[in-house]
Parts: structure tokens; sequence; C-alpha cells
């Protein structure tokens, strides 16, 4: 039996989920690699990985996906790392940098534009450089580590989280973990809703905060405080009933503006009898 292969994503606001695979033994199930959300889903669109945080957007375009329940990276409301950056009032943006990292936030980007500022705009991927984004555009959209170090002061900055909660109510899914139905076929031995619910849970005891805050402090500039602000207070790592309704309005948003297909009902790993990999399909109605 081969061990499962997990491509995580490479951001601070990751890192609680993968506590125990960088400081616990989960790590010696699985073959683990780091990459940005773009390429965490062309990993498992190319089934190069059988384990990715995906972007929620990603869940619409790759078949035969499997959620692990329980698990997410969304907000409640601000998020901080997920802004559309713009030199003049949004309304009369007309051309838009997109960072190539982005998948979800991209398609957000666009829901944003085509159902309430109206209007169309020109889209452009760049590589997250926000003044080189800025050079020939009206705005641009930046996620994850690059967006927690803009200098909001210097421009109309409008966060993606925030926004989506003050026009829905809801909050809003930007990822979570999905497994390839084909890799479930072969059986596995570990639990894998636990080993990642788990995980989560481990890394989000304040004690483990104080660390992932103290190493990406670091790393990214950032205080200490900053960084545990950013994860107990912008991050939300649930996918509870309320973001569930959150993901599927994305989701019934984005089909309508033609922005991702149809997304497919979401199915998850059976948390009760997860050896089997019985499926359960949500129901929210």
């Amino acid at each position: 039996m081969r061990r499962l292969r997990i491509s995580a994503i490479s951001y601070l606001n990751t890192a609680p989920l993968m506590w125990d695979f960088e400081h616990g033994t989960a790590a010696a199930e699985f073959d683990l690699s780091y990459t940005i959300p773009s390429a965490c889903a062309a990993a498992l669109s190319a089934a190069t990985a059988d384990i990715g945080i995906i972007p929620a957007a990603a869940y619409a375009t790759i078949p035969d996906l499997v959620i692990l329940p329980g698990v997410a990276i969304a907000s409640r409301n601000a998020v901080r790392s997920i802004l559309l950056i713009s030199k003049i009032p949004l309304e009369r943006v007309r051309t838009v940098a997109l960072d190539t990292s982005s998948i979800t936030s991209v398609a957000l980007t666009k829901i944003l534009f085509a159902k309430w500022l109206g209007g169309k705009r020109q889209y452009t991927y760049m590589a997250p450089n926000l003044d080189q984004m800025l050079e020939q555009h009206d705005a641009a959209l930046v996620i994850g580590d690059p967006a927690l170090k803009v200098d909001c002061s210097r421009y109309l900055a409008l966060d993606l989280g925030q926004d989506w909660r003050e026009r829905t109510g809801k909050p809003f899914v930007f990822a979570f973990w999905a497994v390839r139905r084909t890799a479930l076929q072969d059986g596995t031995s570990v639990d894998l809703v636990n080993t990642f619910q788990e995980s989560r849970d481990h890394g989000l005891e304040p004690q483990n905060l104080a660390v992932i805050a103290r190493l990406w402090g670091s790393r990214l500039g950032l205080s200490a405080t900053e960084i545990n602000s950013y994860l107990t207070k912008n991050i939300h790592f649930y996918l509870d009933p309320e973001c569930l309704e959150g993901l599927q309005l994305f989701y019934q948003y984005a089909a309508e503006c033609g922005v991702l297909p149809s997304a497919p009902a979401l199915q998850f790993l059976d948390v009760r009898n997860p050896e089997t990999a019985r499926l359960v399909a949500l129901d929210l109605h």
C-alpha cells in the first residue's frame, strides 16, 4: 500500500493545519510537498498529488474529489490576506492585474465586478509584485503572505473577505482539504479525517501558535503579535455549517456570473466510518 501524496500551500494561514506534519508523527505516513494554491490544484488535477488543500474554486473544475470534513481556510469577516488594491475608486476600475498564485480569489474578484459593480473589466495574470501590477493596471489582486505585507495606507484597499461578508452575510471559504476519489480505491491504513482534524486542533493550541508566530514572524518581517492576531482573529479553520452555506453561495454566484462551471454536489469522506471511504452528499435544504 503506497503512501498518499499531499500537496500543501506554503502560506502562513496553513501553518496550524500542518502542525502534526511538521512537528508530529503524521509526516511519516505521507509524501509531503509545498506550493502555491493554483499549483496545488494543478497537482490534484494532474494526479501528481492525492490530497491537497485546494482553492475552493478548484472543486468546480477538478472531477472526482472528496472533501475531508471539518477543516478549512475561511474568514468570517476581514481576512487581511486577500486584498484588491486600487489606484482609483473601484467603480471606475477597468483593468485588473490578478495574482497568478490564486484561483478562488480571482473568481471572487470577478464576481465582485460582474454582480455588484457592473461593466466589463480587462484582467491580466501577473506575478504578485504590487508595484509592477499597478504600473499598467487600475487595480491589483494580491493574496497570501505578500498581501499581509502591503502598506494599505498607500492605496485604496478592499479586503475581499470582509466585502463578501457585508454583501452576503456569510463567511467565505478560500480552501479546504480534498482527496482524489481514485486515490482512495486502493485503501489506506490512515484515518484521514481524524489525522487532518487533529493536526488543525494541535496547531491551534496556544503554545503551538506561539511557536508558529515566532517562526513566521521572522520569515515575513511581522511581529509575533501580528501573526497570532491574524491566525486567531482573521482566519477561521473550521468547515462548519455557516461556512458551507457561504461556500454554496460562492459556487452559485460563480456559475451565474460565468466565472466557474457549476460545482458538483459537495461530497465528504464519511467521518463515522472513514476506512470504507463511503461518501455522503451535503444537503443544506
